[in-house]
């Protein structure tokens, strides 16, 4: 926004209203270590503005028991906190999600996730607070906006006093985090507890939660749950990339009964295992975002592999739909299923053997058997045909057409079967993997990052009485030229077609996430140094030039341009924004009284 001449004023947008206060015993005992901030960060929004229930959905939307009724089929018996709103699309996802498909045979206590689409655009009381905790959380840990997930623990044991001869029963927490490793290590906790107690436990379980501090990126957190302790670390995005942060034990940890080194990953290892002769084709695939159908013996396999690969371009959040689990009863069935038009970018997993049959036209079909301990060595696989694929039961491996555009790195391979042979341990074994895949990522996405970098203005070209300069628009050949010198090659042994997978992954729905994102951080950057120039300018000599009328709409400009900072939370250097308050109150007091009722009050810290 120019801030020179009365020019009319855009669109302002609505202040988000104030929380109402709380009363302080309410704070959560949970202690809390705070790391120190990330570059840009402003402090923190005050917790003790929150409501009852308000912690409680900074973590989970709800708590869902889903049972088997044998005149109503699955049912949603119960939900937690009872003033939880889900809607009768949302209920009927979840409950077919929440149970295996008969085929499955899941005897015993099974553990998998799934992701749904949100039903209605429900809005939260917390959405402003929310999106301040979302603002340093990495990119693959940010809360979903259309989407749900299931993180569901089911039982089904022998039980000859009902009818069915089987008790099933689902324990499923419903959350906008992608947080798989924690929600399955809580609910190991409470599931147990709850088909002993039935519903009472769960109560207490909700009243913990509600006690505990919102997961804000860089928080050390102490989370008791019904008499249990967890302790864990919530990454930011000035994490470096391929560290842990493992959460280091205290003296004060005496009550800590588990330490969890990750709330969210994957053993990649255990799960690209039946398949790890291609892990390097997978993550083409997963990058350039192809359709991709993962078919297992269970849903637990299936949604591990499915997260897998989601994670195996970390850092790069991939963008396009994913579904851990999907079943025939899914409300995207059709639309995902259709033969009228090429598959949609999206990853699903699936277990019933319906699936070999509908999906058969997809153009890369992952067939996953059982996920064992790696004590066996796998054996190597060939590419498989698609057309060789007929049912469920076909022999695992991938079935594609796809031909990599980079050579294969035998290096890795070797690793991996060498860790077999000597049984390294999984834990071992997953570093090694997980750092391959972020030295492949790294690798393809810095000379992107480096090309758009380069759009970004000169400082010097910022005026503070003109509007910010806009980024130069991004052009492909421009960018592949610059591969000659400052390509992948740099960083990465790797030969083969990278032209042709930048071309390729240029069209993808992961390219488009990223740069929007990228542009968007860029933009508010350029906004953050004109906010700086605008303060080291002397407003008071400023104004003298100009009318009473052109004073009070540039002192509305420059409250607009204030407002919008705080809102959008713009990267600004600390005590920016108290000094623009400041300069604005000055004009605002040197004007006449009647114009200053016209300006309302002097703004106030």
């Amino acid at each position: 926004m120019a801030l020179q001449g009365p020019e009319e004023l855009g669109e302002q947008v609505e202040e988000p209203e104030d929380l109402d206060d709380q009363d302080a015993s309410s704070i959560s005992p949970a202690e809390e270590i705070t790391l120190p901030p990330g570059p840009g960060g402003e402090e923190e929004p005050e917790e003790a503005l929150l409501l009852p229930w308000d912690r409680f959905s900074a973590w989970l939307h709800c708590i869902c028991v889903v049972g088997f009724d044998l005149e109503l089929g699955q049912a949603v018996e119960v939900i937690y906190p009872h003033h939880s709103k889900l809607s009768e699309k949302e209920k009927t996802s979840i409950c077919y999600l929440s149970f295996p498909d008969s085929n499955s045979g899941c005897l015993g206590d099974t553990q998998f996730c799934f992701r749904f689409r949100q039903g209605s655009n429900r809005k939260s009381s917390l959405g402003c607070f929310l999106e301040t905790t979302d603002r340093d959380a990495p990119a693959c840990l940010k809360r979903e906006q259309g989407h749900y997930y299931g993180y569901v623990y089911f039982r089904q044991v022998r039980d000859k006093s009902l009818k069915r001869g089987y008790f099933q029963k689902s324990l499923v927490l419903i959350s906008k985090l992608p947080y798989v490793n924690f929600f399955h290590s809580l609910l190991k906790i409470m599931a147990p507890e709850y088909f002993e107690k039935q519903e009472p436990c769960l109560e207490a379980a909700c009243n913990d939660i509600d006690r505990w501090l919102t997961p804000h990126p860089g928080r050390i957190l102490t989370l008791p749950i019904m008499g249990v302790v967890i302790k864990v670390r919530i990454p930011t995005c000035y994490d470096k990339p391929g560290t842990s942060q493992l959460v280091q034990s205290t003296q004060s940890d005496s009550l800590v009964s588990i330490v969890l080194p990750t709330i969210h990953e994957v053993d990649l290892f255990r799960c690209f295992y039946p398949v790890f002769f291609h892990i390097q084709m997978l993550w083409e695939l997963v990058l350039l975002g192809e359709a991709l159908v993962v078919m297992a013996p269970s849903p637990a396999e299936s949604s591990d592999t499915v997260l897998a690969l989601v994670n195996c371009i970390s850092p790069l959040r991939y963008c396009s739909d994913f579904r851990p689990y999907f079943t025939i009863h899914d409300s995207e069935f059709k639309e995902y299923t259709t033969r009228t038009q090429a598959p949609p970018s999206v990853i699903l997993g699936v277990t019933n053997p319906f699936f070999a049959k509908t999906l058969q036209h997809w153009p890369h079909i992952i067939r996953i058997g059982d996920m064992k301990q790696a004590g066996e060595m796998a054996k190597q696989m060939k590419v498989k045909k698609l057309k060789n694929l007929k049912t469920l039961d076909s022999k695992p491996g991938v079935y594609t057409a796809y031909k990599p555009y980079l050579n294969k790195d035998e290096d890795i391979i070797k690793q991996l079967q060498k860790g077999v042979q000597q049984k390294r341990p999984s834990a071992a074994q997953n570093a090694i993997l997980r750092r391959y895949f972020l030295e492949l990522t790294q690798s393809f996405i810095i000379p992107l990052e480096r090309y758009v970098a380069s759009l970004m203005p000169l400082q010097k070209s910022i005026s503070p009485w003109k509007s910010p300069p806009q980024l130069r628009p991004f052009i492909q050949q421009d960018f592949m030229k610059t591969l000659e010198k400052a390509g992948p090659q740099l960083t990465s042994r790797l030969k083969g077609d990278w032209i042709g997978l930048y071309r390729h992954f240029l069209k993808s729905p992961n390219f488009d996430g990223w740069f929007r994102n990228r542009r968007r951080e860029m933009t508010q950057k350029l906004e953050a140094l004109h906010l700086e120039a605008l303060c080291e300018e002397d407003l008071q000599q400023r104004i003298q030039k100009h009318t009473e009328v052109e004073t009070v709409d540039l002192v509305l400009k420059l409250k607009d341009k204030l407002s919008q900072a705080e809102r959008e939370q713009l990267p600004v250097r600390p005590g920016t924004l108290l000094k623009l308050r400041a300069h604005i109150d000055a004009v605002i007091l040197a004007l006449p009284e009647d114009l200053q009722g016209i300006l309302h009050k002097p703004s106030t810290p």
